[in-house]
């Protein structure tokens, strides 16, 4: 074994033992939130009951025609949520429609956090010509009603879950572009990535070996905070009547109590239930998102 092979070996071991350092102390630090604590636990809760709602409700919840009670009735012992118009029970309509709301509010944020992410490293990068073309691209989507757009999109395309993902996906990147960017800006400053430069270093190693990581923090908080905005964003296109007709979710809920007059006519159980559940996704979200913002950069906490 040959000297260099030894230094290297060496310096990984260093990498990992510092990288599980940098995990135990994002632990310790994020248990100190009890507000991300709190979110943490009822995303966890959220994923449990989807996971598990083949097995609690089956599949056969969604079915019409032979749908166990009578279309609209209230709250009782046999349907604890009540039944909708066609005589389905709530409870499990709502178990099984979180499958649909967490997985397309999940895709449509990473697929908004890729597209961002890749925007604003290479605009902060390259800089010059290229990234201002870039930017104006990015100004112009932040101008624009990131909903209007997402409902033309959806309202051109197939009605499907991944016209949905498509939409949200390729409206809602701006925001996180911008913060990548500047965070890009702030990391090439520094005297390192002159040197990795000086040394031979191409802009593909420079973006993934030096950029990429150390932007990696402000992506997972960003992601956090995404997913909670997508779930609300995928509900408002079902309740318009955009999502994919074939399958349950929060807010295709909605979209049948509206087309059922339930408002009107006082029958509150077949709105509250989605509707709580979308407010509480979306809450817990929001609190793990805030939460690693402050564990990951403590002057949020100051200035707050």
């Amino acid at each position: 074994m040959t000297a260099d092979t030894t230094a290297a070996g060496g310096s990984r071991a260093l990498v990992r033992q510092r990288r599980r350092r940098s995990v135990v102390r994002f632990v310790r630090r994020y248990r100190t939130r009890r507000a991300g604590l709190a979110g943490l636990a009822a995303l966890v809760l959220f994923a449990l009951v989807a996971l598990t709602a083949p097995l609690t409700v089956g599949s056969g919840v969604t079915g019409v025609t032979d749908a166990p009670g009578s279309p609209l009735q209230p709250p009782s012992g046999a349907f604890p949520l009540g039944t909708d118009r066609f005589g389905r029970d709530l409870l499990g309509l709502v178990v099984w429609g979180s499958r649909v709301s967490l997985l397309v509010g999940l895709l449509a944020a990473v697929l908004s956090v890729v597209i961002g992410t890749a925007v604003g490293i290479t605009a902060g990068h390259f800089r010059g010509a290229y990234a201002t073309v870039l930017m104006r691209i990015t100004d112009w989507f932040l101008v624009m009603p990131a909903l209007v757009l997402a409902v033309a999109l959806a309202t051109v395309m197939s009605r499907s879950l991944g016209t949905v993902v498509l939409a949200i996906g390729v409206t809602s990147w701006p925001t996180t572009a911008r913060l990548v960017r500047a965070q890009t800006l702030a990391v090439e400053s520094r005297p390192y990535i002159e040197r990795a430069r000086a040394l031979g270093g191409g802009h593909w190693h420079v973006m993934t070996r030096h950029v990429l990581p150390n932007v990696l923090p402000l992506i997972l908080a960003q992601t956090t905070l995404m997913i909670s905005s997508s779930i609300l964003a995928e509900a408002t296109l079902a309740f318009l009547g955009l999502g994919d007709p074939t399958v349950v979710s929060w807010g295709g809920l909605l979209q049948d109590a509206r087309e059922a007059g339930a408002v009107s006519a006082g029958d509150w159980w077949y709105l509250i239930p989605p509707g709580l559940a979308i407010a509480a996704v979306a809450l817990a979200f929001t609190l793990c998102g805030r939460a690693v913002e402050s564990v990951l950069d403590p002057r949020l906490e100051v200035a707050r």
